[in-house]
């Protein structure tokens, strides 16, 4: 017996390729929600859609090449603010390279100095380790190893890479 497939088939993707997108098509397209494109409007990193005589947003197929962008753009770990300044950087004529690599500099400079804060607190935190093996139980208010036990460095785990303000 032999089976047939049937295959669904978009009209807005498939026949006609200039046609706009709803929200809906746009989201399902780009893998980004509903509520989050709708954020990006807001945020101004979209800019603002057409609306149908119904109200509904309708949005160009550029959109999906800017929403790509985000995607990176966030994967690299630029800020929502960055990421504005460097479009508006593109729409004024200016390219947006030299602020990139700038960012990502400042960046990298951080995180190295989070890496070494990281190391001091891994070595202390292994020494405090290692005299408590010695010590075994100790009695304390909660627990003597805690309260007796003295950590210069603290956890930079708990302090965020700070993120470059855009230039103005």
């Amino acid at each position: 017996m032999r089976q047939t497939k049937t295959v669904r088939s978009d009209a807005h993707t498939t026949a006609d390729s200039t046609a706009p997108l709803k929200i809906g098509e746009v989201a399902r397209l780009s893998g980004i929600g509903i509520e989050a494109l709708r954020f990006y409007e807001r945020s101004g990193l979209l800019g603002r859609p057409g609306r149908t005589a119904s109200g509904y947003r309708v949005y160009d197929r550029a959109v999906l090449q800017r929403l790509d962008f985000i995607k990176r753009a966030q994967v690299l770990g630029f800020s929502l603010d960055e990421m504005k300044q460097i479009i508006a950087d593109k729409q004024a004529g200016k390219s947006p390279c030299h602020e990139v690599r700038e960012i990502v500099r400042h960046r990298l400079a951080e995180l190295d100095e989070r890496m070494k804060e990281m190391r001091r607190y891994r070595n202390e935190l292994g020494a405090a380790l290692m005299k408590w093996e010695e010590t075994g139980e100790l009695d304390g208010q909660v627990c003597g190893l805690i309260e007796g036990t003295q950590i210069e460095h603290g956890n930079p785990a708990r302090k965020g890479v700070s993120k470059r303000k855009p230039r103005q």
